[in-house]
């Protein structure tokens, strides 16, 4: 049995993204850590507006079961990041228009306005180079960059935004900086 509690979280978290259009019909991932080696993952046809219980599915990275042909597939991603990062206890790979349209011209986002400089700072733009084979190289790559840099957000060209943290609010709330620190630089263009 899954503690209520987390799935009120989840499901309220990944409402609130759904509405903010970070996640779209059946686009993106969220999960959470529930031991040293199981984690929860939205599957494969769940649509992010309405996270039930059963709409997530328990994976076990020491057994390969059943399950994580039904998990979403992003769920690789999930595994090497709690594999690798011990204090991550929840994972979420969105797609926030404006900050995902801004990768795509830029190498790193210099938010201007208060909380954006405040909380992120500057923000590198991962560059995957070749589209044709990112979706095999994402797991190693996410997780050696989180590695390798102090931050829990990537910015991935064109892709969107995997971002981790030890508790689901500040983890959605990087994401909601991170979408507004661009919106105001793309707007401030405009003036």
């Amino acid at each position: 049995m899954i503690d209520k509690h987390l799935i009120t979280d989840i499901s309220h978290i990944s409402l609130s993204l759904f509405n903010k259009n970070f996640f779209s019909v059946y686009h993106g991932s969220i999960s959470a850590r529930l031991g040293a080696s199981t984690f929860l993952i939205n599957s494969e046809d769940t649509i992010l507006d309405e996270v039930t219980e059963e709409s997530l599915i328990k994976l076990d990275c020491q057994k390969r079961d059943y399950r994580w042909s039904l998990a979403n597939a992003d769920a690789h991603i999930h595994e090497l990041i709690y594999k690798t990062i011990p204090n991550a206890k929840y994972v979420s790979y969105t797609m926030p228009p404006y900050a995902t349209a801004f990768s795509l011209k830029h190498g790193k986002v210099s938010p201007q306005d208060y909380y954006g400089k405040k909380v992120l700072g500057e923000v590198i733009v991962y560059d995957p180079k070749s589209i044709d084979d990112w979706l095999d190289r994402a797991p190693y790559e996410i997780h050696q960059f989180f590695q390798k840099n102090d931050t829990h957000l990537l910015l991935i060209k064109g892709f969107g935004v995997v971002c981790y943290d030890r508790d689901i609010i500040e983890m959605a709330k990087k994401i909601s900086i991170l979408e507004n620190s661009c919106r105001i630089l793309a707007l401030s263009t405009t003036l």
